[in-house]
């Protein structure tokens, strides 16, 4: 599993004239069986994707069609974790750990 935090970077402004394409990357990821959860960062910072049944490499390509981090309006970090533990109804996650 993975957390991708794409905080703003220097082309913050031009958020406005991406969001559509940002949107429709973020629906792709949902279709796609990657994305479980998207959401903001608080204080307007970026943004946070939980992605998983992906590879490294693969979510590194996809985050790179992000037209936020294609214009450098976000900067990605991508964080691989480890589940250890989780409620019943993620057990999911727990798949191959």
């Amino acid at each position: 599993m993975f957390c991708v935090f794409l905080r703003f970077s220097r082309n913050k402004a031009q958020a406005a004239q991406h969001m559509a394409g940002h949107q429709r990357w973020i629906q792709e990821g949902f279709d796609d069986g990657v994305f479980l959860l998207t959401g903001s960062l608080a204080d307007q910072h970026g943004g946070m994707v939980l992605a998983h049944n992906t590879t490294r490499d693969a979510l590194q390509a996809r985050v790179a069609l992000d037209p936020f981090v294609a214009e450098d309006v976000v900067a990605a970090e991508i964080t691989q974790v480890t589940p250890g533990k989780a409620d019943a109804r993620l057990g999911f996650l727990m798949a191959g750990t």
